[in-house]
This record gives structure tokens, sequence and C-alpha cells, in this order.
């Protein structure tokens, strides 16, 4: 795409960001858009906190990226533990995690396997308060597994994320936030470099470069939520996977490759009312996250773009418009007219 065409979506697609901005919908954010060949464009807006006191959003300011997690970091490491053979995605969790429901062979928590939990293909409920059973990170941890849990329809389940995450602890021998995070992101920020999130009813106190999301917390890490970045290392992640050098054709392929009518492994595909918008390929993946967070890469198109955001500041109970927002932006990037 010429850089002035580029330019151009992009100018058209930070207008609804600066709106929302704008109208107090949201206190800031920053978008970034990146092509295959490295050219790259980011702007900021707004307030990276409102309140107890204010500070501008920057280009480089720190988000709590809460479920871009799973696509950022989880899943990449889960797919390559595939690859090289030590766990296979169609066997039961219990390879790592042979003591999952221990005390009940036949229990169907046991009979989930690993391509199941990345398409979000298990009976396992969206959330659970896991952080209201106490703080105590290994006792918590005995209680997910050893949980009867309730059976229902397969939905979009954090749950599953956690369990992939004991297996990836399990098997490294190391907590996850002992692991390498990725270049550019981490676990935690710098709070006055970071985008402020909720005024946190059980913490007692404004979120900013520790993590949002509860259950992570109570955990000390998990695989679903928890790593930070700015939107220039989001950019260059989804860089790597635009142009095959982040991750190895393998996985970029499973990435893409459709397990249901909305998802592949780990990652949203297009499909009618997405987060992506209408206007992207059909080649398109991309995932979101609770604190206003997404990104989307466009393999036909050969770009991919971030919108972060801080949309649950200081509340989360609140009309953002975020599900919109995020549309139109997408929409403007590829190509849509006003």
């Amino acid at each position: 795409m010429r850089t002035d065409d580029l330019q151009r979506r992009f100018d058209r697609a930070f207008g609804p960001l600066r709106q929302a901005v704008e109208t107090n919908h949201i206190p800031g954010g920053v978008l970034g858009l990146v092509t295959r060949n490295g050219q790259r464009l980011t702007r900021a807006t707004g307030l990276a906190q409102r309140v107890p006191s204010e500070r501008a959003m920057r280009e480089d300011t720190w988000f709590d990226l809460a479920s871009l997690t799973k696509v950022i970091f989880t899943t990449p490491r889960i797919l390559a533990l595939a690859e090289t053979g030590i766990i296979d995605l169609d066997a039961p969790l219990t390879t790592a995690l042979p003591d999952l429901r221990q005390y009940d062979a036949d229990c169907w928590e046991r009979q989930v396997t690993f391509r199941q939990c990345l398409g979000h293909q298990t009976p396992f409920p969206a959330v659970a308060p896991i952080y209201t059973y106490g703080r105590d990170p290994d006792l918590l941890r005995a209680f997910v597994l050893q949980r009867e849990w309730h059976r229902s329809a397969s939905v979009y389940s954090d749950i599953n994320f956690i369990l992939l995450g004991f297996a990836m602890e399990r098997l490294s021998g190391q907590t996850i936030r002992a692991m390498d995070a990725g270049p550019g992101f981490a676990f935690s920020a710098a709070p006055e470099q970071s985008a402020a999130t909720e005024d946190c009813t059980w913490r007692h106190r404004v979120l900013s470069g520790e993590v949002h999301d509860d259950n992570c917390s109570a955990l000390q890490g998990a695989g679903h939520a928890g790593l930070f970045g700015t939107a220039a290392a989001v950019l260059d992640f989804a860089q790597g996977l635009l142009d095959g050098t982040g991750a190895s054709h393998e996985a970029i392929t499973l990435m893409r490759a459709p397990l249901s009518d909305k998802r592949t492994h780990g990652w949203e595909h297009a499909y009618d009312g997405w987060s992506g918008g209408e206007h992207c390929s059909a080649a398109t993946i991309g995932h979101t996250g609770f604190t206003g967070t997404g990104l989307w890469i466009d393999f036909d198109a050969g770009h991919a773009w971030t919108l972060l955001t801080n949309r649950i500041h200081p509340t989360r109970h609140f009309d953002s418009g975020i599900a919109d927002l995020r549309r139109h932006v997408g929409d403007f990037i590829n190509g849509a007219q006003e």
C-alpha cells in the first residue's frame, strides 16, 4: 500500500478514537498500524489516568493487555511445546496435569485436550471468581485443579487458558511470572508509565502497572491475563506473524486454522459482526482484552492494527461503547469511507 493511502486510512481510523475521548466514553487510547514490510504509524490521545490525578496518554504508555495475554504469550508457547513433541494437542491436559480432578478418574474434566482449550471448545464456564477463595496462589491452583466444574455449553472461557498456564508451569518448573514475558513485554509496569485501569473495590486503590484481572492477581500470574506492553511491542509481535519471523510456519498456520465458526487455535477469525469490522479480509485473526485492548492481523492485506484503551478507568460499570469503537476503527483501517 502506498504511504499516503496508509496515512489516509490511519487518520480516518483515528477519528472514532478521538471522538470517544472527546465525548468522555473512554479516558484515552493509542492506535497503531504496521505493515508486513515494516511501515508503521502510532498516535495517542486523551489521558492515561483520570483519577486521583491526571496524566496524559503517550504513544509509549504501557497497557495491561488483559486477554491479549492468551494470544501473545500463552498460545505461541503451547504451540511451540506441541511442535517440539513435548505435548500432543489432542492429548488430555492430564498428560501435563495428572492431578486434574484426580479423585474422579471418569470425570469429563480429565478428557479435555490442549486443542479444545485453545479453541474454547470445552464445557468450562466463561469465568469464575477464583480470587474470592483466598490469596494463596498454590492453594488456589489446587482448588482450580480439584474443583468439580459445572458443565455448560462451550463458551469463551478464561478457565481454558488458566489450565493451559498451569500446564506450562508444570512442564517448565517455573511460575508464569518467572518466565520470559517476550520481547518488549512484562508482567507489571511502572505506575507512572502505565494506563490506569480500575479503582478496585477489593484492593482499595486505582490500579496502574499491576494486573487488573482479579483471578490473575490472586494466582500471582496466569495464562489468561497479566501481560503488559506498549503499542510498539504489540505491533512488533504482529509484524513477526505477518512476515513469518515471530513464530514457525506451523504455529502461524494453526493460529489461522479455524476450529469453529469463530475461533482458531487461540484467536478469533473474521466473522459477521466481530470486533475487527466488516472490511477486513477472511484471512484476518484478532483478539480483544477486557481492559479495552485489541489486536487484529490481516494476512491477505499484509497489515495489522492495535487499539489500546483504558476504557475501564476508573470503573468497568459504564458503557464505554468499546464494541462499536473497535469495529469502526477496523473498518476505516481496511478502507471504509465516511
